[in-house]
């Protein structure tokens, strides 16, 4: 009996051990738990009482529209001569652009004149070379009687005048060779003597001479008639 007395004994010394410890237990941790809260609430005060300090001490910035910053006329003002620069940029823009074009038509225009002026040089140039051919040719079919040879063949065209017409014409006739034969004599051309011979005849003598001529050989009467007006006298 006084084992199981025992016994009981100390198990009731266990259990009410073990309440005491729990409760002591529960009961710091609760006081530990407020204990943190505290703190923290006293840390936020001070952290807040800083701020207000730090604002209240900071200067107000002045927000006068005279000092730092644009009035609502003059930002307007502002906005009306950026306009007005606009405009005028795109003014001058636009007078850059007509300007261009018409530089662009200018220089199109001397272009297109520059080579018609080009084409005109290259037909005078062969208008000037034809003409140049054609002196040539009418220089070299001139029959030109110097002045040495103008005694001679006045004197031989006086015996020419004496004679009769038909007497004149068969000599004539004998001493050209026509050009469409193209034949000559010794060299000579005798068909130009001939023609020089006639000029200096008599406008009588010559006139019935081209006239009996003209019943035998018109060919050749023909020819002498017009190379009597190629006849050129040299001084």
């Amino acid at each position: 009996m006084s084992k199981k007395f025992l016994l009981l004994t100390l198990l009731l010394g266990l259990v009410s051990f073990s309440g005491a410890f729990g409760f002591m237990w529960f009961t710091g941790k609760a006081k530990q738990k407020a204990i943190a809260q505290n703190k923290a609430n006293q840390e936020m005060q001070e952290v807040a009482q800083t701020v207000v300090t730090e604002t209240s001490s900071k200067q107000v910035p002045n927000f006068e529209p005279t000092t730092k910053y644009l009035s609502e006329q003059q930002l307007n003002n502002l906005i009306h001569e950026l306009r007005n620069k606009m405009q005028d940029y795109d003014k001058k823009l636009e007078n850059l652009k007509v300007r261009e074009q018409r530089l662009q038509l200018t220089q199109d225009i001397l272009k297109q004149d520059i080579e018609k002026l080009n084409n005109l040089q290259i037909e005078l140039a062969s208008i000037t070379a034809n003409i140049k051919s054609e002196q040539d040719k009418l220089n070299k079919s001139r029959l030109e009687i110097d002045k040495e040879e103008t005694n001679n063949l006045a004197s031989i065209a006086a015996t020419y005048d004496k004679m009769d017409s038909t007497s004149a014409s068969l000599i004539i006739t004998n001493m050209c060779t026509p050009p469409v034969s193209g034949k000559e004599i010794t060299g000579i051309n005798s068909f130009d003597d001939a023609v020089k011979i006639l000029y200096f005849m008599s406008d009588r003598t010559k006139a019935k001479l081209l006239a009996d001529m003209a019943t035998s050989k018109p060919d050749l009467a023909a020819d002498l008639s017009r190379r009597l007006k190629q006849i050129s006298e040299v001084n």
